[in-house]
């Protein structure tokens, strides 16, 4: 028997920010990143809509989270960032998707850049993690 191969068409697909931002949350959810932050960014930047930034506890965490990220925003919106920085050191590394970057940190380098205070006069949305985590 045959079967039909079914293929995505990328401008069907909602590839607003707003929905980036869902896919990128939830996948660095799954992959258990710490303190996941997103602010909105539109009023006071022209670089990016939003910021999304978390905590990784490790650098292979740090780089597994990133992993992911890339991973389910290529296979969900069929998009790749279109520059990443810090995957050598896995530090802090940042995904720029354009109009969401992203930004996973360990735990030392959060704190001592603290962009949520830097970028504080954005607009913070709450992120609920999911239940499993929360118990």
């Amino acid at each position: 028997m045959l079967q039909q191969i079914m293929t995505v068409n990328p401008r069907e697909l909602d590839n607003s920010p707003e929905k980036l931002v869902e896919i990128i949350t939830q996948t660095a959810d799954d992959r258990q990143a710490g303190d996941i932050t997103i602010l909105k960014v539109t009023q006071v930047s022209y670089l990016t809509d939003y910021f999304v930034i978390m905590t990784g506890f490790s650098r292979t965490q740090v780089r597994a989270i990133a992993d992911a990220i890339d991973e389910k925003v290529e296979q969900s919106l069929g998009r790749l960032p279109l520059r990443v920085d810090g995957q050598t050191e896995s530090l802090w590394i940042v995904q720029d998707y354009g109009d969401v970057i992203v930004h996973i940190f360990l735990a030392k380098e959060r704190e001592f850049y603290n962009l949520e205070a830097f970028w504080g006069h954005g607009e913070r949305i709450v992120f609920e993690p999911s239940r499993s985590r929360q118990e």
